[in-house]
C-alpha cells in the first residue's frame, strides 16, 4: 500500500510555536464528510487484533514488567492464532523535554520506530498512539513519571501534546498506509466537557489533526471520545472535517466483572463475579449499539480498541465474557484489538511462552498454545 504522507497539506504553523493559537483548528462543517474508502478499508483490516500493553506505555520501557521483545512481535501475523493488527500504546510524554517544545528523545523515537517497523514487516495493521499523558488529563502521576511546568489554563501541557505529535507525524510520514495514528488514548478529566460548557478534547484533537496533516495529509487517523473512550462520549465528539478518520471506543462493562480484584481500582472490587447473565449482556450490547448508532450518524466506521477481563476473574467466566464480546462485535461488523497481550489481561503467558488456550480460543478461534517462534 502507498504511504500516508502523499497529498495536499494544510498551511504550516510557525517553526517555533509560542501559544496554542499557533496550532490552528481544522475546519468543521455542520455535516461530516463521508468516510473515505481508505478509512473504511483500514477499519476492516484491523480485524481481530491485540494491544501491546504495559510495554512502551509504562513510564519507561520495562518498568511494568514487559518490553516489546522480538518474541512477542513474532507472535503476530501468523495463522494460529490469526492476530491481524496491533495497537501500540506509547507514553511519549515521559521521553520529551520539559518545555513547550517537548523534544522527544531521539533514542526513544528510534526504539518505537524499530518496533513499528518489525510489526509492519509481519504484514499487519499497526495503530500507534499517545498513551498515559497524565498531566493532560489532570491525573496523579505514575511512579517514575516527571511533571512539567504548566499554566493555569493548561496551555503549556497542551502545547507539548501538539509539539510531540508534530515530531511523531514527521518521523512516520513515509511509512506504509497500514500504520494508523491515534492522537490520544482515553481522554478524560481535564479533557471532558467542563462546567462552563467548553469541550477541551474537541478543541485539542482538531488542532492535533491539523498538525498531523502537515506531514501526513491522507494517513488514516483513529479518534476516540472523552469519558475514557466510552461509547457514551461519542455524542459530544465533534470531529474535524476530514474523510480519513476511524472512530474508536473502549468497552470494559460490566466493570464489576472485568476489573474484579484489580490492584489499581479503589476500593478493590470483590472477586468471584461471573459473566454473563441477561443484565450483564444487555450492558455490553447497549454500549456497542451506542457506538454503532453514533458512528453511523457521524459517517465514520468504528472499532473497539480495548476490552478484556482481568486475570483475577474466574477463567470460565472470562471465556464466557470474551465469547459474548466477540460474537456481539461480529454481529455489528466491528473490528477490535484486545487488551492485552502478555500482562494481567493477557492472552499470552510470557513465563510459559505459550498462548493461554481458553482465552485464545474465545478470541481468535484457535486453540494453538505453541511456544513463541
Amino acid at each position: 500500500m502507498a504511504c500516508g504522507g502523499a497529498g495536499s497539506a494544510p498551511p504550516a504553523q510557525p517553526d517555533t510555536p509560542t501559544s496554542l493559537a499557533d496550532y490552528p483548528l481544522m475546519s468543521t462543517l455542520a455535516t461530516a464528510p463521508v468516510a473515505s474508502d481508505a478509512a473504511r478499508a483500514a477499519a476492516l483490516a484491523i480485524g481481530r487484533g491485540v494491544n501491546f500493553g504495559n510495554m512502551l506505555d509504562a513510564p519507561t520501557e520495562g518498568a511494568w514488567g514487559l518490553t516489546a521483545e522480538d518474541r512477542f512481535i513474532a507472535l503476530i501475523g501468523n495463522s494460529k492464532p490469526a492476530i491481524q493488527s496491533v495497537r501500540l500504546p506509547v507514553r511519549w510524554s515521559n521521553h520529551a523535554s520539559a518545555d513547550t517544545q517537548a523534544t522527544i528523545d531521539p533514542a526513544f523515537m528510534e526504539r518505537v520506530a524499530s518496533v513499528v517497523d518489525k510489526l509492519l514487516a509481519r504484514g499487519v495493521v499497526v495503530v500507534l498512539n499517545m498513551h498515559h499523558y497524565r498531566q493532560l488529563d489532570g491525573d496523579t502521576l505514575d511512579y517514575g513519571e516527571a511533571a512539567v511546568p504548566d499554566s493555569a489554563d493548561h496551555a503549556m501541557v497542551r502545547m507539548r501534546f501538539l509539539s510531540m505529535w508534530a515530531q511523531i507525524a514527521k518521523r512516520f510520514a513515509k511509512h506504509d498506509a497500514r500504520l494508523l495514528l491515534e492522537p490520544y488514548n482515553e481522554p478524560h478529566g481535564l479533557l471532558n466537557r467542563q462546567s462552563n460548557g467548553s469541550q477541551p478534547w474537541n478543541d485539542l484533537v482538531s488542532r492535533a489533526v491539523r498538525v498531523i496533516r502537515q506531514t501526513n495529509p491522507t494517513r488514516v487517523l483513529v479518534i476516540g471520545p472523552t469519558l475514557w473512550n466510552s461509547a457514551y462520549g461519542l455524542e459530544q465528539l465533534v470531529l474535524p472535517h476530514d474523510p480519513n478518520l476511524v472512530l474508536k471506543v473502549h468497552s470494559y462493562e460490566p466493570f464489576t466483572f472485568t476489573h474484579q480484584g484489580a490492584e489499581w481500582v479503589s476500593p478493590k472490587l470483590p472477586t468471584g463475579v461471573t459473566c454473563c447473565n441477561a443484565e450483564q449482556t444487555q450492558t455490553i450490547t447497549q454500549l456497542l449499539d451506542q457506538a454503532q448508532t453514533q458512528a453511523k450518524a457521524k459517517g465514520y466506521p468504528v472499532f473497539v480498541g480495548e476490552f478484556g477481563a482481568y486475570s483475577t476473574a474466574p477463567l470460565a467466566a472470562r471465556v464466557n465474557y470474551l465469547n459474548t464480546m466477540r460474537q456481539q462485535m461480529a454481529q455489528r461488523g466491528m473490528s477490535w484489538t484486545y487488551w492485552e497481550l502478555a500482562a494481567g489481561f493477557g492472552v499470552y503467558d510470557p513465563e510459559q511462552n505459550q498462548f493461554r488456550p481458553e482465552i485464545t480460543e474465545a478470541l481468535y478461534g484457535s486453540t494453538s498454545s505453541a511456544a513463541s517462534p
